[in-house]
C-alpha cells in the first residue's frame, strides 16, 4: 500500500492551500474552500477530510488517464490535476510547485512529476487532513 498525504494549512474565502507528499515527492495544493461538515456549494467546496482510494482511469474532460478519488461523500469525479486557482478546481485537488495567496504556480510541471509516481503505485490511498490554520493570513509566496 502507498499513501499520499495532503495537509491543508491555509484557509481563505476563495481557496484552501496545503502540501502534498508521496514518498520523496512534495508539492503545494489548492482546493476550493473548506466548509462545515455536510455543507456543499456545487463546484465551490473542498472534499471532506478523510482517507480515499486513488485509482487511475480515463478522464473524458481531460482526454487522458488521470488520478481519481473513490467514494468521496457527496462528491463524484474528484481528480488530482493541474490548475492555478479555485476556478480551476470544481472540488478537485490541484497541484503546483509553488504557492501564493489563492494561487499555485508551475502546476503542469508539478503534475507531470507526480503522475508517474501515482501511476506506478500499488494500492494507493490519499489521507486528507485539515490542520489548524498556520495564521490568519494566506501563505506568503513560496518558491519551493
Amino acid at each position: 500500500m502507498a499513501e499520499i498525504l495532503l495537509k491543508r494549512r491555509w484557509y481563505s474565502d476563495r481557496s484552501t492551500i496545503g502540501s502534498l507528499r508521496l514518498g520523496d515527492f512534495s508539492c503545494s495544493t489548492l482546493e476550493d474552500r473548506v466548509r462545515a461538515a455536510g455543507v456543499k456549494v456545487q463546484d465551490k467546496t473542498a472534499i471532506p477530510a478523510g482517507i480515499y482510494k486513488v485509482v487511475i482511469d480515463f478522464s473524458q474532460r481531460f482526454q487522458r488517464r488521470m488520478p481519481l478519488l473513490l467514494d468521496v461523500p457527496m462528491f463524484t469525479g474528484i481528480r488530482i490535476h493541474s490548475g492555478n486557482t479555485a476556478v480551476d478546481t470544481r472540488g478537485c485537488i490541484l497541484v503546483g510547485e509553488w504557492r501564493a495567496p489563492d494561487w499555485l504556480g508551475d502546476s503542469r510541471k508539478a503534475f507531470l512529476k507526480l503522475f508517474p509516481l501515482i501511476d506506478a503505485a500499488d494500492d494507493l490511498w490519499i489521507t486528507v487532513i485539515d490542520e489548524p490554520a498556520v495564521d490568519s493570513r494566506q501563505p506568503e509566496a513560496d518558491v519551493g
